[in-house]
């Protein structure tokens, strides 16, 4: 899959597509749905398929404070991606690129610079200035502009539809199994494992440490969870939050793996997340913190059977 980053850097061979815009965010059941619609199209057509997203998310733009908490950072967007689409627009989402309105957001972007062809998208999209655009907007355009436009289908799980609103909630409550239903795949955290302060090794527990890199995270707390490394895989137990007990202020997530003594700094690692154990507390001592992380791993390991 190409990788247009920026609308500046769309070229004329990149004229003529079928596409479909979105924000992606998880890359989930409903999404891989679109994009076998998208895929359908683009061999009906005969043309390049293309994602278009946006980078910030345009609510991260508009209202930051309440901004939701991604799913996936980028890179695992892209890679989830890939596998899907010939190409991937990533678009620059500014105040600059927000003002735009409807009709130019057609065609300065959909007509002039990608000579769209067909857009499949679902037919409560937005877009514009005040998102005064919508999706009859767009098919009347598209009469005018020679493009054709195919709404997308809800697709839903026990008549729930399957959204990144959804599996968020589900993720936030610790409801991994009925995430996993509506992802398609296990929920997980991919990070490369950084240097922290070491203080878990002082107290028998040495933990593989990745910045969350985020305001706001989709899971807080002590968990259970699996780790995939090298290929192989591993059990632990996982706090993702401040360490209020250290007086922490990054979010980060920190790992203790069972029965491990490899040297995992500056490699990549999947944390998957299984069993919610509790929330993130401050202790009054590094010993009763000691003492709870024990208790925790007890919890963790009866939970996997080891």
């Amino acid at each position: 899959m190409e990788l247009i980053r920026g609308i500046h850097n769309i070229q004329a061979k990149h004229q003529g597509c079928v596409l479909t815009i979105g924000n992606f965010d998880g890359v989930h059941l409903g999404h891989l749905s679109v994009l076998a619609q998208l895929k359908r199209a683009a061999e009906k057509y005969a043309l390049p398929s293309v994602v278009m997203t946006f980078e910030p998310q345009p609510v991260e733009v508009f209202n930051p404070d309440a901004a939701p908490a991604r799913l996936i950072r980028w890179r695992e967007k892209y890679q989830l991606l890939k596998p899907h689409a010939d190409r991937l627009l990533c678009v620059r989402f500014s105040p600059a690129f927000a003002a735009l309105t409807a009709d130019e957001f057609i065609q300065k972007l959909l007509v002039d610079k990608l000579a769209v062809k067909h857009i499949v998208i679902g037919d409560d999209f937005r877009f514009g200035c005040q998102r005064r655009g919508d999706f009859e907007l767009l098919k009347a355009a598209g009469k005018k502009a020679g493009f054709t436009v195919e709404d997308t289908k809800t697709l839903t799980n026990s008549n729930q539809r399957i959204s990144s609103t959804a599996i968020r909630q589900r993720v936030a409550d610790g409801q991994f199994e009925q995430a996993e239903k509506l992802l398609g795949r296990p929920y997980s955290v991919w990070g490369t494992v950084v240097h922290g302060e070491k203080n878990g090794r002082t107290i028998g527990f040495p933990t593989a440490n990745i910045l969350m890199n985020r305001k706001v995270s989709p899971v807080s707390g002590v968990f259970a969870v699996e780790v995939n490394y090298a290929g192989l895989r591993h059990f632990g137990v996982a706090n993702v939050g401040h360490r209020p007990t250290l007086n922490g202020t990054i979010n980060q997530l920190e790992v203790h793996i069972f029965n491990f003594a490899e040297n995992l700094y500056q490699q990549r690692i999947e944390v998957i997340f299984r069993q919610k154990i509790r929330e993130e507390k401050k202790f009054a001592s590094f010993a009763e913190l000691k003492e709870q992380i024990e208790l925790d791993s007890q919890i963790a390991k009866k939970y996997f059977a080891i």
